[in-house]
């Protein structure tokens, strides 16, 4: 395994437990915000704080605004409604979902809509994925409902796509196109949704590939806008594999234990794989994304529940970028500047590095 270079590297400790956390989209030219989910333990207290990031030689973050919730964050998302008005979504444990409209003047919370608990799904919301546009967004729950929720201004309208009536529980979602999604759940498994095809999914991958497949559970699905016959997902386990919605038969294996008929001898993890997500910079700066071959897979960044953060590529040896004595269960890649990536860490501290 070989080891990243990093340009900068810095740990900021906070006082609180980071649920999960996002880059939010610019609100001008030259500020650089980060939403952060948190936990107080002493207090119970949960929130979502807009932190202003001083991205100097020693970067800061400095709370701008906060918006208190009932119960802990499950779910954090974030998209681009119009060009200085981003929004963000997030779903709670306790079942609710909110929708916050940043000021993009002092980047406080100008106003919230949402969806109270027990309305969506019965117990928590396991995950929530915006449109780009962030028009809509999908729900899913170990209950078995898959929701899809229009977004406005003024308020949430939502109807169920889906109850399997807990015969099928959903543990993750990702939009793929404005009338596409995939979904995760147990069983390493994977659905596929087209509004235009109502009445369930349309395509279905079980997860009877590997060693405890069937016993696993998809934590986080990815699909990028240039291969979206590809859905990236991972899960238990240290599993990172790709579903090819061409030749649905037999997962990419990118990391993980595989069968012989589709043998990995890459395990860069043996536990969760709390979050992947397609690397930007690794696909931009190494080599143009045309010039790889759309069989496959495109450079993949991953956290752990054993605290790794690295970066897959289909037949290659992964980089290491990060190995915590603790966990990392969230990471994000600022979208405008690829080389920078922030990373949750489980004892109360967020890690800002920049790659080289």
């Amino acid at each position: 395994m070989s080891t990243e270079t990093l340009k900068q590297f810095h740990r900021l400790p906070q006082s609180t437990y980071i649920d999960a956390l996002r880059f939010l989209p610019p609100l001008s030219a030259f500020d650089r915000y980060v939403v952060i989910a948190s936990f107080n333990s002493d207090t119970d207290e949960t929130s979502i704080g807009i932190h202003a990031l001083n991205p100097t030689d020693a970067p800061t973050l400095t709370l701008q605004s906060s918006f208190p919730t009932s119960s802990r964050i499950s779910s954090l998302k974030v998209a681009q409604k119009s060009l200085q008005n981003p929004l963000i979504a997030a779903s709670t444990f306790a079942g609710s979902l909110h929708i916050l409209f940043p000021n993009p003047i002092d980047a406080s919370f100008e106003s919230e809509v949402s969806i109270p608990e027990k309305t969506l799904h019965i117990g928590s919301i396991s995950c929530l994925d915006l449109q780009e546009n962030g028009s809509a967004c999908v729900s899913v729950g170990e209950d078995g409902r898959v929701n899809l929720i229009s977004v406005s201004d003024s308020g949430l309208d939502y109807r169920r796509v889906f109850d399997s009536k807990g015969l099928v529980s959903y543990t993750a979602a990702r939009w793929a196109s404005p009338t596409e999604f995939a979904t995760g759940g147990l069983g390493n498994s994977l659905q596929w949704w087209d509004q235009r095809r109502p009445g369930g999914p349309v395509s279905q991958f079980k997860g009877n590939w590997a060693e405890g497949a069937s016993s696993g559970v998809v934590h986080s699905i990815d699909i990028h806008p240039s291969r979206k016959h590809t859905c990236l997902a991972g899960g238990s386990y240290g599993s990172v594999f790709a579903w090819d919605l061409r030749r649905q038969q037999q997962p990419i294996i990118l990391s993980g234990i595989g069968t012989n008929d589709t043998a990995s001898n890459i395990c860069i993890s043996s536990s969760d794989v709390w979050e992947v997500q397609y690397d930007t910079f690794m696909s931009s700066s190494n080599r143009a994304t045309a010039n790889i071959s759309s069989d496959r897979v495109l450079p993949v960044m991953m956290c752990s529940e054993d605290g790794i953060l690295a970066v897959v590529k289909q037949g290659e040896e992964p980089t290491e970028i990060l190995a915590e004595n603790c966990a990392i269960n969230s990471f994000d890649i600022d979208p405008q500047n690829p080389s920078d990536v922030i990373c949750s860490l489980e004892w109360e501290s967020v890690a800002i590095l920049t790659r080289a």
